[in-house]
C-alpha cells in the first residue's frame, strides 16, 4: 500500500467495496479503475489481513470448543467428503460465542489434527467433534471430549458442532462468487473468511482494516 499510486479517495472506495463483499471486477467498474488494478489492490488487502491474523495465531481458546474439517474447491466428480480428490482440506477450531481459527492441512489424520488442537485449546476445555476416527485420541486426552453422530442426528442439546459448520457454510458462500480460486492464493481468501467471521460487522471490519493500513504506511 505504501507504493500505491491510487488517489486516497479511490483507495477508500475500494476498501469500502472490499468490506461490502463486492468482487474486484465489479468494484473496478463502479470506482472507475482498471480491473487488474482493483484485483491487485484486493490482493494486497488480503495479504495484510493474513499477516495480521498470523500475529494473533498464538491465541488459545478455552471453554466450549468445536472442531471440524472441510474441503474446498476441486471438481465435483468421483469421491466426495473426506479425502475428496482435487479439494483443499481445511481444519477449523471454533470457540462457542467467540472466534474461529482455520488452517490448511495435508490430510485429516490424527497426527495432523491433534497437534493443532493441543496448540490452540487450553487443557480441560470441552471439545466437540463428529465421529471421524482422527479424533479418537481425544477420548484419552487432557480434554473433555464429546462426539455427535451425524448419521443419527445433528444436535443433542449442547452436543453439536453447528457453530463451525455454520462458519464453513458462510465461507463457501462468500468464496463461491469468485468462480474458482487458485491453490496459490486460496490461503489468503480463507484468512479473509476467518477475519470476516471474527469481525462480524461491516463497520468494525472497515475500522480495523483502516487501522492496519495505517500501520503499513
Amino acid at each position: 500500500m505504501r507504493k500505491s499510486r491510487l488517489r486516497k479517495g479511490i483507495q477508500r472506495r475500494l476498501i469500502e467495496h472490499f468490506v461490502a463483499g463486492t468482487t474486484a471486477r465489479c468494484a473496478a467498474s463502479l470506482v472507475g479503475v482498471n480491473a487488474k488494478t482493483a484485483c491487485y489492490y484486493y490482493h494486497r488487502l488480503r495479504i495484510i489481513i493474513s499477516q495480521q491474523l498470523e500475529k494473533d495465531s498464538e491465541e488459545v481458546f478455552k471453554g466450549e470448543i468445536e472442531v471440524n474439517e472441510s474441503y474446498f474447491g476441486g471438481i465435483r466428480k468421483g469421491k466426495r467428503g473426506r479425502g475428496a480428490a482435487g479439494k483443499v482440506p481445511v481444519f477449523g477450531v471454533l470457540k462457542r460465542g467467540g472466534r474461529v481459527y482455520t488452517k490448511i492441512i495435508p490430510d485429516a489424520s490424527s497426527s495432523t489434527l491433534i497437534p493443532i488442537i493441543e496448540s490452540k485449546v487450553v487443557p480441560d476445555s470441552i471439545v466437540y467433534s463428529d465421529c471421524w476416527k482422527g479424533y479418537n485420541v481425544l477420548d484419552v486426552s487432557e480434554f473433555k471430549h464429546y462426539r455427535i453422530n451425524h448419521s443419527k442426528l445433528f444436535a443433542d442439546k449442547q452436543n453439536h458442532i453447528n457453530g463451525i459448520e455454520n462458519f464453513w457454510n458462510q465461507a463457501k458462500r462468500h468464496l463461491r462468487k469468485f468462480n474458482g480460486i487458485s491453490r496459490e492464493t486460496f490461503g489468503l481468501f480463507l484468512k479473509e473468511c476467518e477475519w470476516r467471521f471474527n469481525t462480524p460487522t461491516a463497520k468494525a471490519q472497515l475500522t480495523q482494516l483502516n487501522q492496519w493500513l495505517k500501520g503499513c504506511l
